[in-house]
């Protein structure tokens, strides 16, 4: 088993900064891709940013130059900085792990999620 450990989340004015941070442990022999995701009431979960093992990123066009991506290898763990809060920003911000295990199966973990609010 996998366990997702989120944190980072609450209340910021629009315009402010805020970073996620999302550990990873268990039973992994390596993680592949890292990611966060939001979702709304009422929307589909969407894509925030992702980072490859190998550091590539990529964003959703909304956070472009607003948010970046990191991973810390060593210790499991994926970072989202998110600078230049706006309203629409609000949401729960989800963390997505795509491991190998030792048995060399890939699976895909999530975290509980945690709230993101921007207020006006």
């Amino acid at each position: 088993q996998v366990q997702l450990v989120e944190s980072g989340g609450g209340l910021v004015q629009a315009g402010g900064s805020l970073r996620l941070s999302c550990a990873a442990s268990g039973s992994i022999f390596s993680i592949n891709t890292m990611g966060w995701y939001r979702q709304v009431p009422g929307k589909q979960r969407e894509l925030v940013a992702a980072i490859q093992s190998g550091g590539s990123t990529n964003y959703a066009d909304s956070v472009k130059g607003r948010f970046t991506i990191s991973r810390d290898n060593a210790n499991n763990t994926v970072y989202l900085q998110m600078n230049s809060l706006k309203p629409e920003d609000t949401a729960v911000y989800y963390c997505n792990v795509g491991i190998t295990t030792p048995n060399y199966v890939r699976m895909y973990y999530w975290g509980k999620g945690t709230l993101v609010t921007v207020s006006s």
